[in-house]
């Protein structure tokens, strides 16, 4: 290391190092990890300036979500106000600006072999519709399915929610996104990831209905991922009350029993990831004076407790803290094709660290909220597992820091073919 460089590190009793939680000193150079000393006893080895933060009672675990799953002291990481797209699901930016698309191809490569001669060049990857895979419009516009769905019509076969019904009941929005919306929906994705071998990545799986054909596709060969949410691991229909529209997300969250499926995919691999699906909004998109289900905006703020969230139940369903890392870092590092600088603690990735206590309870509380808009489902809900401090690329906690690390993120998926 050069005379006179400035070297941080953190010090603990426990760092998760791949599988292993052990002791150990993490060097940071330059905002990447140097080195992992394998005895937290030990110095940084160098003679230059240097600082250490002891976290001897908690575990470091790489963050690997860039400035996603776990509150940043700036508060500044995730949007005050919805995007014009109305997007702001994602955990970790795509490498070509692809955040709208509900199928995104890692590669930014179109599989079209001609253009489309009616603005349709701007998609990357089929929408569930099954519109936008031909090479060439046809003329009726009415047989645009390549491989036909066994319904045909799935659109126009769910019933709609009568006029007599509530708008504030859960249950009438409930009714108007039922499983087989997400079902048929789904069937058109693997149907064409089978067809063309195009990566496709299904985002925020809600219902566990499309699960069997999910890994039948993934057993054919369909190069396909999907992903699942804290809000639907976390929250049920059955205790969202009257007007509670804070609790409306697209899809929405289901039932208890849908619920336990969606773990038991988890558990067993068929689910590759947990994303937040992060999606604030002012208070009045919310409705809350009215408590009307079916105008209130659709989306959860999620970011700030996705990991205590995740780990309040995985610690009770036999999930361990390399899983942890696995489902919510690793998976999605891999997925945006950053997985040689991040998700997880190893020399020459970034020093994206978390700092927390997991056999610490906590209460969330609207005080503790770093959102901007602090309406969140999980007011007042006590949960598993506290974050203390959280480090991106080395950096804790002011706006300038967290501004360097932005552009470094930028500059690095502008490198991305």
């Amino acid at each position: 290391m050069e005379p006179g460089s400035t070297v941080s590190a953190v010090r603990s009793s426990r760092v998760l190092c791949g599988t292993e939680i052990r002791p150990a000193l993490i060097v940071i150079k330059e905002g990447k990890i140097h080195k992992i000393l394998p005895n937290s006893s030990g110095s940084t080895g160098d003679t230059a300036a240097g600082s250490e933060f002891h976290a001897e009672r908690d575990v470091p675990l790489p963050s690997g979500k860039e400035e996603r799953d776990t509150p940043l002291p700036s508060g500044k990481e995730e949007r005050d106000t919805p995007l014009p797209s109305g997007k702001e699901e994602r955990d970790t930016p795509l490498p070509s600006g692809k955040e709208e698309r509900d199928v995104p191809l890692p590669s930014g490569k179109e599989e079209r072999d001609t253009p489309l001669p009616s603005g349709k060049e701007e998609r990357d990857t089929p929408l569930p519709s099954g519109k936008e895979e031909r090479d060439t419009p046809l003329p009726s516009g009415k047989e645009e399915r390549d491989t036909p769905l066994p319904s045909g019509k799935e659109e126009r076969d769910v019933p709609l929610p009568s006029e007599e019904a509530d708008p504030k009941e859960y249950s009438t929005f409930l009714k108007s996104r039922p499983d087989v919306m997400e079902l048929e929906a789904i069937r058109t994705v693997t149907e064409l990831c089978l067809k063309y071998q195009v990566h496709c990545h299904i985002v925020h799986l809600s219902s566990a209905q499309p699960l069997a054909l999910i890994q039948a596709a993934k057993q054919a060969g369909a190069p396909l991922t999907v992903e699942t949410t804290h809000h639907y691991l976390s929250l049920s229909a059955e205790h969202i009350l009257a007007g509670a529209t804070q609790f409306k997300c697209c899809p929405p969250i289901r039932g208890v029993a849908n619920q336990e499926q969606l773990w038991s995919a988890l558990k067993a691999g068929q689910i590759d990831m947990v994303v937040s699906d992060h999606s604030p909004c002012t208070p009045d998109l919310k409705r809350l004076d009215s408590g009307d289900f079916t105008q209130a905006w659709g989306g959860i703020s999620s970011l700030q407790f996705g990991l205590s969230l995740f780990w309040t139940s995985a610690s009770k369903k036999g999930f361990t803290l390399p899983d942890v890392v696995r489902l919510l870092c690793q998976r999605t590092a891999q997925l945006c094709r950053l997985d040689n600088q991040k998700g997880s603690l190893v020399p020459g990735h970034d020093a994206d660290l978390v700092i927390w206590d997991p056999e610490k309870e906590f209460e969330v509380k609207d005080a503790s909220i770093h959102h901007k808009n602090k309406l969140t489902p999980y007011l007042g809900l006590t949960l598993l597992g506290e974050v203390l401090r959280v480090g991106l690329m080395g950096c804790h906690g002011n706006k300038a820091n967290v501004d360097m690390v932005l552009e470094a993120l930028t500059d690095a998926l502008k490198t991305l073919p």
